[in-house]
């Protein structure tokens, strides 16, 4: 049975992604507190994280506030489980960072292709969005 700081996570999330029916909170308790892994439909990982991180970050401060009234730390950490196989070169069921997904994505072809819409070339835009995803994965909140 999911305990209530579960329940609360799957609420919030369900209401904001595609596959309501893929998301699964796992729970763990260790000397820091409780961590809840959130797993999502690869497709709904950019809703659950938001801009920047925002989503993401007003979950965890929802669930900061959860946690005062119950006299718990709680973090909260997404997880990319995807099972298809092309997303990640084949390796299944493994959780992995945000980063390592980017680097997974980044393709054989020639570098410093035409400019994308933002004048920003495929490399300068996949530097970029590395680097934003490697600051949300240092995030300990």
């Amino acid at each position: 049975m999911a305990t209530i700081d579960q329940q609360f996570v799957e609420y919030i999330v369900k209401t904001l992604v595609n596959n309501p029916d893929k998301v699964v909170v796992d729970r763990e308790i260790d000397e820091r507190g409780v961590l809840l892994s959130l797993s999502v439909d690869p497709e709904d990982v950019g809703r659950v994280i938001g801009k920047r991180g925002a989503t993401a970050q007003s979950i965890r401060t929802l669930l900061r506030v959860l946690g005062t009234k119950n006299g718990a730390r709680y973090n909260l950490k997404v997880v990319n489980t995807d099972e298809d196989e092309g997303f990640h070169g084949g390796r299944n069921n493994e959780t992995r960072t945000n980063a390592e997904a980017v680097d997974d994505l980044r393709t054989d072809e020639e570098e410093g292709n035409a400019p994308l819409d933002g004048g920003e070339t495929e490399t300068e835009l996949a530097e970029k969005t590395r680097a934003e995803l490697a600051d949300l994965d240092d995030l300990d909140i």
